[in-house]
């Protein structure tokens, strides 16, 4: 329910979770009250009910769905009905917090900001994503397409005049999957080799391509990637060696890339132990370019291999989709 200032003031959502082990985790109904400091929160479940009431500090509050887009329109319009006035590049400040997770005993408040770009453009900054949404909106503030391209969620949103025919969707994805089987998405995994007296270890997520587009599309052209999925992709030698030409004392190391449409480079960076949206140029070693190739046989998941050659050298490659990366690797 929407109040006439356009503050939400109330909300129900159910949650669904069929893998669940007990009847308290496959099913959880989730009832939120909107005062103009507070939430109220009440969850019911199959064997108790749980209420907590938490302060806003007065604060415009929505909450957050991963993946539900309609929730930014209303982000937006809630925004800018609060505002007296909106001028060009103007930011109106917001709280959000996800209903399925964040309600106890903590409550986490996160902060976004709706700032405005001119007519019918909307840039969409919180802190809980790495990066800036960019939204187009009609005359009455609807979303009519979101643009994720510089976020770590690289969708595209668009808004439909009829309502897709969502269970033959799910009947498709089933299907699929049954044929394909289940697979676990972006598990993480370590590669080791050894090059000399040196050994390399890398752990990384690895991504499936899952027949989508990679370059320039779900790897951005001309923008740092975290070269895998999820946590940063950690680099460790146990001697000093050097990569492209870079020296590199032993020691651990992030790695990252930035594809470009003519070619890709090899970030070396000395923070370790970070999320994969947590670069920092400052800690840069260095940056090398890579030898880029052209797979016959595309790569469905992301593959990173430690390639000896002889006693003092050999290569750390990246494949994925239709391409591979090369880094040449000499010990020292």
């Amino acid at each position: 329910a929407i109040a006439p200032d356009g503050r939400l003031s109330r909300m129900v959502m159910e949650i669904t979770t069929p893998s669940g082990t007990t009847e308290d985790d496959r099913f959880r109904r989730v009832l939120a009250r909107f005062t103009p400091d507070s939430v109220h929160v009440t969850i019911h479940q199959a064997s108790r009910t749980t209420a907590r009431s938490f302060a806003t500090e007065g604060a415009l509050t929505v909450p957050h769905v991963s993946m539900l887009y309609g929730v930014i329109e209303f982000e937006i319009t809630a925004a800018l009905k609060r505002a007296a006035t909106v001028d060009s590049g103007q930011e109106l400040l917001f709280r959000q917090f996800y209903p399925d997770r964040d309600v106890g005993p903590s409550f986490v408040l996160h902060r976004g900001r709706v700032v405005p770009q001119g007519p019918g453009r909307i840039e969409l900054r919180h802190d809980w994503l790495a990066g800036t949404g960019v939204v187009t909106v009609d005359t009455a503030g609807r979303l009519l397409h979101y643009d994720g391209d510089r976020t770590t969620y690289k969708v595209q949103v668009e808004r439909l005049a009829d309502p897709p025919d969502v269970e033959a969707i799910a009947a498709s994805l089933v299907a699929r999957e049954r044929a394909a089987g289940p697979r676990a998405l972006s598990v993480r995994d370590t590669a080791r080799g050894t090059i000399g007296p040196a050994t390399l270890e890398v752990d990384y997520g690895r991504p499936i391509a899952r027949g989508r587009v990679l370059l320039g599309n779900v790897i951005s052209y001309d923008r740092v990637w975290r070269t895998g999925a999820n946590a940063a992709t950690q680099f460790t030698t146990s001697a000093p060696l050097t990569i492209g030409g870079l020296d590199l004392p032993a020691g651990s190391y992030t790695l990252w890339t930035v594809p470009h449409p003519d070619g890709a480079e090899l970030i070396l960076n000395a923070e370790t132990g970070q999320w994969g949206t947590g670069y920092d140029a400052t800690r840069d070693v260095g940056r090398v370019p890579l030898r880029v190739e052209d797979l016959a046989t595309p790569v469905d998941t992301f593959t990173i291999a430690v390639v000896p050659r002889d006693g003092r050298s050999g290569a750390l490659t990246f494949a994925w989709g239709p391409f591979r990366w090369t880094a040449e690797v000499v010990v020292r």
